[in-house]
């Protein structure tokens, strides 16, 4: 019976965290808002052919995935909402550090 109980208490916390903690990252496309919203050592990790570089943090981002925003003409994708939104306050700063004309 005491097996159970742990086990029992092991399943709820696996799915809290699955839920709410880190785990749900993995359904929410990101670590948008986590921590200081910042992207910490993701740098360089590629997720898959034809994925492009989040111009906010650099993390990459496959089609079909994260956020996406035309501007001027062209698609920018975003890793998570909060990318998005600093992107959205101000488009040239973001452009200009990666050599692109706003």
């Amino acid at each position: 019976m005491n097996g159970l109980i742990w086990l029992l208490v092991f399943g709820a916390f696996f799915y809290f965290m699955m839920r709410f903690g880190c785990g749900s990252h993995m359904v929410h496309g990101g670590h948008g808002g986590h921590g200081n919203g910042e992207h910490e050592g993701h740098e360089g990790h590629s997720m898959g052919p034809g994925s492009v570089s989040d111009p906010v943090c650099g993390m990459e981002v496959d089609p079909g995935k994260g956020y996406s925003e035309m501007y001027q003409g062209r698609e920018y994708r975003f890793c998570s909402r909060t990318c998005l939104d600093k992107f959205d306050a101000d488009p040239t700063r973001y452009l200009s550090q990666k050599g692109e004309r706003p």
